[in-house]
């Protein structure tokens, strides 16, 4: 929430008079503080640790705090951990954002859980009744938070209004769910004999698989992020195909998609083509960027740059068949590519992939010395050249996918540079290799 807009602090005032709003009937309800500050305590443990360690939220202790008190009282549950919780959240307007979200979102789940009941079903252990309101409250508690999410993307992120609060709910239900399964299992011992302590027992394993999701992400920005660093450096040597590798990451994800590929490879697919041409980092700058066209060695120290990005990559393990789709990704089914010349099946799937994927962009981009060809255009060339240069199934599965969804390549250089055309597209084949 950095330089926030006038009207998003509004938004965050009036959220935060609601959430005062919820606490006025406090004076008149009974609170019992025996519940209330070891639950309160808990939850700025969890805070302080889980947002300086892994980000995100830790929910379970809240719910439990719904599912045991009277709504009013569960809204005081997060604001001690939330509004005293300067290190791991410096700015105040933010610690108040998220202190009257999570405060009204805990009173609604607990004014659900209350209205059926789920306060004596937690007391009489009534399974499976106990469950109905429980998921009833966890619902509510996804909803609120869904909706002032959505507001706050729309007023201060500058979101669009239609897409502010798309997907918010769905994505939330089942972490949140699983948050309040143990929320539930902590209320219903906290109220059995075996009292509070035997309650806190239920963050352990939560807490573990909660510390192993947030490695598993944490692990995955880490790849995001070298990924990123390798395409700058790509887009900074190569100014002609800047945006370039995005685009054929895209179009191998939709490609793979299509083949009915798991999520997994299909992951991998768009690594090898966001990396595919990375090797040109190992070109000299003065070839990538010359214009006119290259002559026989000139071209014969290009065509090395699938083998330099497969050295560079050779290390990275998450890449897994991505780093064989980086190598062969300029093979033609027909033997005539390179570096190794391999022909039809011997050329791997992955790599397959990525080179329709790569043709399809080239030909639709905008570079500086050609003008980008209609989508129908370059479809028709790569069915062209189907069984020569690609595969088939690929190119089927390329044009199938853009049947149903719109490509809008962007320009890729400037087009309004007063540099000399480079070499032209080569006549068996979509692109030059370059």
């Amino acid at each position: 929430m950095d330089a926030v807009p006038a009207r998003a602090r509004v938004y965050v005032a009036l959220v935060a008079v609601l959430a005062v709003l919820c606490l006025l009937p406090l004076p008149d309800t009974p609170v019992p503080w025996g519940a209330v500050a070891p639950l309160a305590a808990l939850y700025a443990v969890c805070e302080h640790v889980v947002l300086r360690r892994f980000g995100g939220t830790f929910y379970p202790v809240l719910l439990a705090g719904a599912f045991l008190l009277p709504p009013p009282v569960a809204a005081l549950v997060p604001l001690p951990g939330i509004l005293l919780a300067g290190a791991a959240q410096p700015r105040p307007l933010r610690r108040i954002w998220r202190a009257a979200q999570s405060s009204l979102a805990v009173w609604a789940a607990a004014q659900v859980h209350e209205g059926l009941g789920g306060r004596d079903a937690v007391v009489g252990s009534d399974f499976p009744y106990a469950l109905v309101p429980a998921g009833a409250a966890v619902l509510a508690f996804c909803l609120v938070l869904a909706v002032l999410d959505g507001g706050v993307l729309a007023l201060a992120e500058t979101v669009p209004v239609r897409r502010a609060w798309r997907g918010l709910l769905p994505r939330s239900l089942a972490p949140i769910g699983a948050h309040g399964l143990a929320g539930l299992m902590m209320a219903v011992l906290w109220r059995s004999p075996y009292g509070p302590v035997a309650a806190l027992l239920v963050l352990l394993p939560m807490g573990v698989s909660w510390w192993v999701f947030a490695q598993y992400h944490r692990e995955r920005a880490a790849h995001q992020a070298t990924i990123r660093a390798l395409v700058q450096a790509v887009d900074i040597k190569d100014r002609y195909t800047r945006g370039h590798s995005e685009r054929v990451g895209q179009a191998s994800v939709m490609i793979a998609r299509e083949l009915g590929m798991d999520d997994e490879r299909v992951e991998v697919l768009r690594f090898a083509g966001i990396l595919h041409d990375v090797g040109k980092l190992g070109v000299p700058t003065r070839l990538l960027r010359k214009d006119g066209p290259l002559t026989p060695e000139e071209r014969r120290v290009i065509e090395l740059h699938p083998e330099y990005g497969h050295e560079m990559v050779r290390g990275i393990s998450f890449l897994g068949e991505a780093r064989a789709a980086i190598l062969h990704h300029h093979e033609r089914l027909d033997g005539s590519g390179y570096p190794y010349g391999l022909v039809g099946t011997q050329i791997p799937e992955c790599a397959r992939v990525v080179a329709v994927a790569d043709a399809f962009d080239a030909m639709t981009s905008t570079r500086s010395y050609r003008r980008a060809r209609p989508v129908p255009t370059a479809l028709a060339e790569l069915e062209r050249c189907a069984g020569a240069q690609f595969d088939p199934r690929m190119v089927g599965a390329l044009t199938r996918a853009l049947r149903r969804h719109d490509w809008r390549p962007t320009v890729t250089a400037d087009e309004t540079s007063s540099a000399n055309p480079r070499a032209t597209p080569v006549s068996t084949g979509p692109r030059a290799p370059r």
